[in-house]
C-alpha cells in the first residue's frame, strides 16, 4: 500500500451518556514500518484511541483511515471484518484460548479473514517460523496455552497478532508486568517481527522509560486538545 497506514483528521468521539468525556484529535499520521509509542497517564484516552483505530467503536465526526480505508464510513459488521483482515492486536491480558493448542491460538485470526489467510501459503510452516523467531521452544505449537509461562503466552500473543502480515499492529500495555530488562528483550523480539512483516506498530504504555526504543513517541496530551462539554456537538 502507499500512503500512511493510519491517518486521522478532525476526529471527535464521545462515549454515549457521558457528557464531558470526549476525545478530539485534529491530526495523526503513522507511516508504514513506523514503531510508535502512545504515552499517557491512566484515564487519558489511550485505550479509547486504540478502540477507535481498531474499529471497535466509531467516531461521531472526522476521518479515520487504516490501510487506506475510512473506518468511519463502515458499519460495525464491516469494521469487524476489516479489522480482522488488516489489524493485529496484542491485548494486555493476552486473551489466549487456555485449553486450545498454541498453533490454534496463533492461527485464530486467519479463520475470520480470508484475504489474510491467503497471504499465508503454509499455515503450519508460518506458525513454526514465528515461534522460532520469537525464541519459543521447539514443539510448543502442540502445547495447550494454559501450560505456558507468562512470558511464553506473551510471545504467542505476538505471533497471533503478526500471522498474515497485517498492515497495523496495536499493542495495549503488553509489557506492564515486566521489569526493565525483560521489557527490552521482549521489545527486541517484537520489533524484529514487526519489521520482518512490514507492519506499523502502535503500542500504548504509561511507562516513559520505553520512549528511547521507539521511532516516535506520541504523548496523548499533545494530540488531544482536552475534554470539553459535548465536544462532538
Amino acid at each position: 500500500m502507499t500512503g500512511p497506514v493510519l491517518e486521522i483528521v478532525d476526529l471527535c468521539f464521545r462515549w454515549p451518556h457521558q457528557a464531558g468525556r470526549g476525545l478530539v484529535i485534529p491530526e495523526l499520521h503513522v507511516g508504514r514500518n513506523e514503531k510508535v509509542l502512545l504515552f499517557g497517564p491512566s484515564g487519558s484516552g489511550k485505550t479509547t484511541l486504540l478502540s477507535l483505530i481498531g474499529g471497535i467503536v466509531s467516531p461521531q465526526k472526522g476521518t479515520l483511515r487504516v490501510a487506506g480505508t475510512d473506518l468511519s464510513e463502515l458499519s460495525a459488521r464491516y469494521r469487524d471484518r476489516y479489522r480482522a483482515e488488516n489489524v493485529g492486536i496484542i491485548f494486555q491480558q493476552f486473551n489466549l484460548l487456555p485449553y486450545a493448542k498454541v498453533s490454534d491460538n496463533i492461527a485464530l485470526p486467519l479463520r475470520f479473514a480470508p484475504e489474510r489467510r491467503a497471504r499465508v501459503p503454509n499455515v503450519e510452516t508460518a506458525i513454526r517460523d514465528l515461534c522460532a523467531s520469537l525464541a519459543l521452544p521447539e514443539g510448543i505449537e502442540d502445547q495447550p496455552a494454559h501450560r505456558l509461562s507468562v512470558g511464553q503466552q506473551q510471545r504467542v500473543a505476538v505471533a497471533r497478532a503478526l500471522i498474515g502480515t497485517p498492515a497495523l499492529v496495536l499493542a495495549d500495555e503488553p509489557t506492564s508486568a515486566l521489569d526493565a530488562n525483560s521489557q527490552a528483550r521482549f521489545l527486541d523480539l517484537l520489533f524484529g517481527q514487526v519489521t520482518q512483516a512490514g507492519s506499523a506498530l502502535i503500542m500504548v504504555s504509561h511507562d516513559e522509560r520505553l520512549a528511547r526504543l521507539f521511532d516516535e513517541v506520541i504523548r496523548i496530551e499533545d494530540i488531544v486538545p482536552g475534554t470539553q462539554e459535548n465536544p462532538c456537538s
